[in-house]
């Protein structure tokens, strides 16, 4: 969330920096702004009559001392008056300070400076393009009549188990699965990423830390009983891990990759864009996540997106970057960069990684800090990407390589998958 001084420092600026993310700011900071001249105003109270409750604590004593009685219990009577004061004050100051919390976990993040203007996917930006884009015949098949033809996927069965969005994968298909997991850990762990394997449940307090909540909650699947939360991505167990910490500046920066099933309720989709593999409601993933120092974290969202672009290329998919405008990002980024690859049968950008910088807004909720020179403590910046998301993967890796033979399995997975292609 965002931070108190940087709001009282320049509300308007702020509230000029949401209207970008299409947020009206301007009632819930001008709100927070009063609030907090208020909770100052009583600290101040509480804090006076602290000070004034020592003093007299100290007289009660020297009263006694001296028999005089009477005036010792006046003095305690005015000791009593106080504390009954700052009952009150301390009844203020937590009201206050909860609906502080509670307007800051509403406000979305501010975008970074380079943010384009734009309301809609439409207005993103394309930056960088690269991949050959394939050549497919007119008897062409979309991945799911693939994945019949050659028992891959068998979504039907998906339904009678569970319901739609959670595919059965089967034989090849399973391995397909398993040899991109094991490929996208390896790169990731050639890069310096240390492995976590997380829990895929998490609590709420971790749902808050990550700003999945209270935004998200209602695309989460939640277990009511437990009050626990399914995760949407490995971003919300591994960033929580630094929840509370205070880490010395010279482990940074943490590097950490995890590959986890991802369930998402995905409420309202419907039509094409949720046809086979396009959109799921449980998904396999290998996400990276980055703390790093302020000064530093820019060059690393660079060095996440090289990452993702290799996993790309050596998969041998056309790609481009979209540079996310302010109305299609999300809640809590600062910035954020989608990969998308050509599905050559869909004749359509299918989005596989988000790469995003979220500055200090998740590191704020967290409490996720790190020492600097100065002996103090300071807000760490937190960065996290798909490396990659598997179902459009799978999707574009089936459509593309397809020929009269089979599917080809990229030259970099053969050594995952054991077989050339699929027949």
């Amino acid at each position: 969330m965002l931070t108190l001084k940087l709001i009282n420092d320049n509300p308007e600026e702020v509230i000029r920096r949401l209207a970008v993310k299409h947020f009206d700011g301007r009632e819930p900071i001008t709100r927070i702004v009063e609030l907090d001249r208020q909770r100052r105003a009583l600290q101040k109270q509480r804090d006076d009559n602290a000070a004034e409750l020592n003093k007299m604590s100290a007289q009660i004593g020297a009263l006694m001392k001296e028999g005089k009685r009477d005036e010792a219990t006046q003095a305690k009577a005015q000791v009593a008056a106080l504390k009954g004061n700052n009952k009150e004050i301390d009844d203020q100051l937590t009201a206050a300070q909860k609906e502080i919390t509670d307007i800051l976990l509403s406000v979305p993040n501010l975008p970074y400076a380079g943010v384009p203007e734009g309301r809609t996917a439409e207005d993103n930006v394309v930056e960088k393009t690269g991949g050959t884009m394939p050549q497919l015949g007119p008897d062409a098949m979309p991945h799911w009549d693939l994945a019949r033809k050659y028992g891959l996927i068998d979504f039907d069965l998906g339904v009678k188990i569970t319901g739609a969005g959670f595919p059965v994968y089967v034989g090849k298909g399973a391995r397909l699965q398993r040899a991109l997991t094991q490929f996208f850990l390896d790169e990731a762990g050639r890069a310096g990423y240390v492995e976590i394997e997380p829990p895929f449940v998490v609590n709420e307090d971790s749902g808050i830390g990550t700003g999945q909540l209270p935004d998200k909650e209602g695309q989460m699947y939640h277990c009511q009983m437990d009050n626990f939360y399914l995760i949407p991505t490995a971003e919300v167990p591994v960033t929580n891990m630094y929840r509370d910490v205070i880490i010395p500046q010279e482990e940074l920066p943490k590097k950490n990759c995890a590959f986890s099933a991802c369930f998402r309720r995905e409420a309202g989709s419907y039509g094409k864009d949720v046809r086979g593999l396009n959109r799921l409601h449980q998904f396999d993933k290998v996400e990276i996540v980055r703390i790093e120092k302020p000064e530093d974290s820019y060059a690393a969202l660079e060095e996440m997106k090289d990452h993702v672009q290799s996993l790309l290329e050596k998969l041998e998919l056309p790609w481009h970057i979209l540079r996310l405008c302010g109305g299609d990002m999300s809640f809590t980024s600062a910035i954020t960069f989608d990969f998308e690859v050509w599905s050559a049968a869909q004749q359509r950008w299918l989005e596989v990684s988000s790469v995003s910088n979220f500055e200090t807004y998740q590191a704020n909720r967290l409490h996720c800090r790190y020492r600097g020179d100065d002996k103090k403590t300071h807000l760490c910046h937190t960065l996290n990407g798909s490396a990659l998301a598997l179902p459009r993967i799978v999707a574009a890796l089936l459509e593309n390589n397809q020929t009269p033979q089979g599917i080809v399995i990229p030259e970099a997975l053969r050594r995952y998958t054991g077989f050339d292609i699929i027949d």
